[in-house]
């Protein structure tokens, strides 16, 4: 049983899930950086480019969006118009589109730079487990799920649920964590979205070309949609005014979950209940403590994500190989919880302390199973490799906490060390020698941090001696407070 907090402000909506006492998620969703994937609207056609096979289609932003021909629905190449054998024909643009016209567009990238939006005419929407296609019949299945045995047996249940099927039935694709849903699940998901549908084309043929109709759920609301189950005790939320919108929204399109929701009254913020505040710290640290005495250590580069595990202080069991095996087995555990609340993606390599026991190497793999299990995003977990380090992958389904959180620090650029003093002092010399060479001037001034011109004034002096001597000018010293360990400059006076 778990519980979820939502702290909210104007600015940004925080969510925390919280069982046994401890934050087992985080999600963070701020407005300002909130994308317009997904946002449907009733566009209008400013301007056809018969030689780009395009369009810019205005949609009420700040600039106008683009169409391609590939995007429009039953124009594209997928969708096109059979002629001779296989051969498809895909009906040009400006037979397709014309200037005025109104149209209901969903943006599927959003702008960038100078670009605007990209958009589509072939509208879908995004439920807990269903994708609906209201413009399609079809019912596709996810190719991640199982066998195909087991996606022919989902496709006939859906059948069953969505009815005889015609233009106005619409189609669905099922999503990966649709493999293990009820039929009262798929039910319930099939009709929030035809009422989600009805809603926006009302919408459409009521409102002026420019009206946003639907915009993707926020995260308050996500909570109710995807987060919410039948585990859930509690949704608690520290703002009256969401707490009343979520209600509302509850009522209509996850009754089940809007039952649990509560609004928050204390006086302490709702974030400081299980020290959440401090947990956010920590999920940003390189070092994970274990309760034991040990430690991970996680790295997070571009490719991979490695998780390093150490016995550390600890020293509780009755021999080595069973200081080893604890400490692995609450490291399993530790690790699970660690990637759900950084939302680590990717590969993942974690290298478990060595066990020379093959009984406790499986116990620890199983364990970390166990504990994966309870991961609601798609894993995939190897065994040991040949090196004892375990494979796995975890789908990226947004960005990480500390992608979210953090930018690389402007004096290292990311790599997380700089060079020494004496590293810099050396390559000063070296560009001084370097510049000697080329010019001749009165006199060489090194502008640098005061670490490095205290390096240059005290061990090493007397390089710097030697070089002035050797190029037959003097060098001057100034310490710059506001230079990073690594800048220098050398000024030719």
């Amino acid at each position: 049983m778990h519980d979820i907090l939502i702290n909210w402000a104007p600015q940004e909506t925080r969510v925390a899930v919280i069982e046994n006492g401890a934050v087992q998620e985080l999600h963070i969703e701020r407005s300002l950086e909130r994308g317009l994937v997904g946002n449907i609207y009733l566009g209008k056609v400013a301007r056809v480019l018969p030689g780009m096979q395009s369009a810019f289609i205005d949609v009420g932003l700040e600039r106008a969006a683009f169409l391609h021909v590939a995007d429009l629905h039953g124009g594209g190449p997928h969708a096109g118009h059979p002629a001779r054998g296989d051969v498809v024909v895909q009906v040009p643009i400006e037979r397709q589109v014309f200037e005025g016209q109104t149209l209901m567009v969903q943006v599927i990238k959003d702008p960038i730079g100078t670009k605007g939006a990209r958009l589509s005419t072939q509208i879908s929407i995004a439920g807990r487990m269903l994708v609906f296609l209201p413009q399609d019949t079809h019912i596709g299945i996810s190719q991640k799920i199982g066998s195909p045995e087991a996606r022919e047996q989902l496709r006939a249940r859906m059948l069953q649920l969505v009815g005889p099927q015609d233009e106005n039935t619409g189609g669905f694709i099922l999503r990966t964590n649709a493999e293990e849903a009820s039929d009262a699940e798929l039910a319930d998901d099939i009709a929030y979205l035809r009422k989600t549908w009805n809603a926006i084309r009302a919408q459409g043929l009521a409102r002026p070309p420019g009206t946003l109709l639907h915009e993707d759920l926020n995260l308050a609301q996500r909570v109710l949609r995807d987060l919410s189950n039948d585990a859930t005790q509690s949704i608690r939320i520290d703002s009256k005014m969401q707490y009343d919108d979520l209600r509302v929204f509850g009522d209509t399109y996850a009754p089940s979950s809007a039952a649990k929701l509560e609004h928050y009254k204390g006086e302490r913020p709702i974030f400081d209940l299980y020290g959440i505040e401090e947990e956010i710290a920590r999920a940003l640290a390189r070092r994970v403590d274990l309760k034991s005495g040990g430690y991970l250590i996680i790295d997070q580069t571009e490719a991979l994500t490695t998780v390093d595990v150490n016995t550390g202080a600890y020293v509780g069991a009755r021999n080595f190989d069973d200081t080893i095996f604890k400490t692995n087995l609450e490291a399993a555990g530790a690790i699970a919880r660690q990637l759900r609340l950084r939302n680590l993606g990717g590969i993942i390599i974690v290298d478990f302390i060595d066990m020379t026991r093959e009984e406790h190497q499986q116990a620890v793999l199983a364990e970390f199973r166990k504990q994966l299990s309870r991961d609601r995003t798609k894993i995939t977990v190897s065994g040991f490799t040949q090196l004892g380090l375990v494979e796995m992958t975890r789908k990226r389904t947004r960005e990480s906490l500390a992608h979210m959180l953090c930018e690389p620090c402007p004096t290292c650029q990311g790599r997380g060390q700089v060079k020494t003093a004496r590293s810099v002092c050396y390559d000063i010399l070296r560009e001084i020698l370097r510049e000697a060479r080329q010019f001749s001037p009165k006199e060489f001034r090194v502008v640098a941090a005061a670490a490095v011109v205290e390096m240059l004034l005290d061990e090493e002096s007397q390089h710097l001696a030697g070089l002035s001597d050797f190029i037959g000018k003097p060098i001057s010293l100034s310490a710059d407070t506001t230079m990073n360990p690594e800048q220098y400059d050398i000024v030719l006076l």
